[in-house]
Parts: C-alpha cells; structure tokens; sequence
C-alpha cells in the first residue's frame, strides 16, 4: 500500500500547476486524425498490454504482435494490404504476456519472437515469470520453446552482443512484487546462457540498451518503479562488465513510473531518455494523479543526464518518440491507461510536437478510446507519415469507450473533412 500522506503532499504542491495546464490543453483543438479497430472483436474487457509494430514475415509491410494478458496469448496481426490486417494467435499458452521483440536469434535468417512473461499481470511475489521464444519456422509457424523460467514476473527481454562475442545475449527485466532483479544472460552457445545479476530490486519495467556514453559498446538503461522511482544506467566496460549508477530519481514515492523510450530527441549526436510517470494502479483507487506526466533526460554526450519536465498528463504511459508530423524534428506520443474517464474531457493520445529552441506544444489528437497502455508508430502504408496503433488495457470502469488495438491514420482523417 503506498504512503497516503506523500501522495497528500505531492497533490497539493501541483494542483496549482495542473489546473492551470489542464485549462489551457483544453483550449486546443485536437488534430484530425482517424481511428478504427483492427483485428479480432474484444472478448470481454480487453487486457492487452503491449503492441509491437514489426515486418515479422518481412514481406516488406509491417505487421502487430500484440499481447493479451488475459487470455495469455500472443497474436500475429499480418498486414496483407495497406491497412489491412490478417490477425493470427501464435502463442496460446504463453503467461502473462506484456512485451515482444523480433529478432533472428539462431540466425537462420528468419525473425523469431522474444516474449517477456509476467505470469499473471495483477500483483503476484511468485516466481511465476518467464522468458518464452517463439522460433519462426517459416510459412506462418513458431515453435515455443521456455529460455528462463521460475523468476520474478518477468516486464521486459530484449537481445543484443553485450560483451562483444559474436552471439547474442539478452537482457531481462523482472517486476516481481517484492522481489525482483535485472541480469543479462550470456551466450555461451549451443542454447545455453550463463546468468549475471546487475540490480536485485523490483519494479523493473523497461531495460533496454544504447551505447549511452558514446564509448562503442552497448549499456543498459533500466526504469526500476514501485518505492525506488529511479532511472538506473548500468555502463559496458565492453566485455561485459557493468558499472551501475542512478541517473535520476524520483523523492515522491507515489511518482508512478510507467514507462521509458531511449531516442536522440535533439538531434546532437547521443541517446536521450524519455520518461512518463502514469501508473494508476499504484493505488488503492486506481487512476490519475495530479504529478503524472511526461519529462525529457537529456543526454550531455557522455551520458549525464538533465531533467526536463515536459508536460503534465494525467495516466501517461508508453512514451513513443516519432517525427510525427513530418518537419524533420522529434515529437513524443504519450497514450494515458489511467486517466478519469468519467470526465469529457479527459484524453487518451497526446502528442508533443517539437518546436524550436527544445520546446514542445502539446496536441491532443483522441480522447477515445479509452484505457490505451501501449503504443508503437511506423509509416504502416508507405505514405511518408506514421502511423499509430494502440492497444487497451480495460482494468477499471467505466467501459464505454471501449477498444480492443486500434490504427489511427491521418491521411483517412483528411480524406474525411
């Protein structure tokens, strides 16, 4: 149970703020922007809890894996035409599914699926998490196999030469409850990997890895919520060994950490970390806090970080950095899952567009659907302009606006004014 005395704090020490924010967000006319449902009908209140948009066949269009966490599958969404989707469950039995990667891992030339497993996604301390692969076989068939399993409630895998070997290791994040961990697994070939632990705290949510220092070598960043609210950056030596550090942290333990997208924002040469605070289910009642939102660590080069507070967003989670709207400059996405959907007003998908001089104007393109907790963006239909899809996480009422993965494209929009 969190402290309710720091969340009194914190909500007084930013209503001011927030009021004024929200008042002038509302003046803001949402961009044209259209939306509709891909894939299969919902059944029941949809669970899912990440969308990758990837060329998985690499026919040359991109694709959505989506997870649902509560029918425990992972799903193939195959693009068969520009804008249409052939959906296609490719992991039935996989538990608590809440990220995916591609990547040829035996190397045979064909894109298999990492999948990160939570075991269940509500709240558990049971070792129940795990680490599936789904080997692309050709033709449209995976085989399942389990490369770790019996840890904490695993958030995050992603694959990458850390220690400059030739083979690729991976890296895993687990979230357990009380307990959890981050360690990189080392190749050692023939299927086998050799575990080392970097941080044994929970709450991990994302870990993914840049060359952070511009030293050459891959490091890992790594955004550690529940009580630690901390981004931690653990630094290659380059043949593995890592150095760990905290590059920021948050002193309200309620800050709701939800999600990090490492990406040259500014365009000078080195690997930025955007950073949304959002979670709505730290709390007794789920839902938006007044201190949620979206902030900006820029990198100096050397991998020192400055904070920036960008926005504030109530529920905001899932930080997509894109140029989304064509001017060669970076803008952030930002989808909020616990927002007070009782409210008009209250929006679902955000963009802040990047000016000049570093500055972002905030955009409100959609305040429906509702409960959105993942969003990835490519150009899906060779246009020149991304696209975006969003997937849904309907944990708490109400559910009127309900949406299971959703494709937003402007072009439809323009088509239609």
């Amino acid at each position: 149970m969190r402290k309710t005395i720091t969340e009194l704090i914190w909500m007084a020490s930013w209503a001011v703020a927030g009021m004024f924010f929200v008042g002038n967000a509302l003046a803001l006319p949402a961009r044209p922007i259209a939306s509709r449902s891909i894939g299969a009908a919902a059944v029941g209140e949809p669970w899912v809890s990440n969308v990758n948009i990837a060329d998985l066949d690499q026919d040359g269009l991109m694709d959505v894996l989506v997870c649902e966490g509560r029918l425990n599958q992972v799903s193939w969404m195959r693009q068969v035409e520009h804008g249409g989707f052939e959906e296609t469950v490719i992991a039935s039995m996989a538990p608590g599914p809440v990220f995916t990667e591609t990547v040829d891992l035996n190397g045979d030339g064909l894109l298999d699926v990492l999948v990160a497993c939570m075991g269940i996604v509500v709240p558990n301390n049971g070792r129940i998490g795990s680490v599936l692969l789904l080997e692309n076989k050709g033709e449209g068939h995976f085989e399942q196999r389990v490369l770790l399993e019996n840890v904490p409630r695993v958030t995050y895998v992603t694959a990458a030469d850390l220690n400059e070997d030739g083979r690729l290791d991976l890296v895993v994040g687990m979230f357990g409850f009380y307990d959890g961990e981050i360690r990189w697994m080392e190749d050692l070939g023939n299927g086998e990997y050799a575990s080392h632990t970097l941080l044994d705290l929970s709450g991990t949510i994302h870990a993914p890895v840049c060359d952070v220092d511009g030293d050459g070598d891959l490091d890992i960043v790594a955004l550690v919520s529940q009580d630690w609210e901390e981004i931690h950056v653990f630094e290659n030596d380059g043949g593995g060994g890592f150095q760990g550090r905290v590059a920021y942290g948050s002193l309200n333990k309620n800050f709701g950490s939800s999600g990090i997208c490492l990406a040259d924002v500014d365009d000078d040469g080195s690997i930025d970390i955007v950073y949304t605070n959002g979670d709505g289910l730290d709390y007794s009642t789920p839902g938006p806090r007044s201190w949620h939102g979206v902030q900006w660590l820029r990198n100096d080069g050397l991998g020192n970080f400055e904070y920036r507070r960008i926005a504030d967003l109530p529920g905001a989670i899932s930080p997509l950095v894109v140029d989304y709207d064509g001017d060669g400059k970076r803008d952030i996405v930002v989808v909020s899952g616990f927002n007070d959907w009782t409210l008009p007003e209250a929006v679902s998908v955000v963009c802040y567009r990047q000016e000049e001089a570093m500055a972002f104007e905030r955009l409100v393109l959609a305040r429906e659907p509702t409960h959105l907790i993942s969003v990835d963006g490519a150009d899906m239909d060779e246009d020149g302009e991304v696209e975006l899809v969003t997937g849904a996480f309907m944990y708490y009422p109400p559910f009127d606006k309900k949406s299971r993965v959703t494709y937003w494209d402007r072009d439809q929009a323009r088509e239609g004014d």
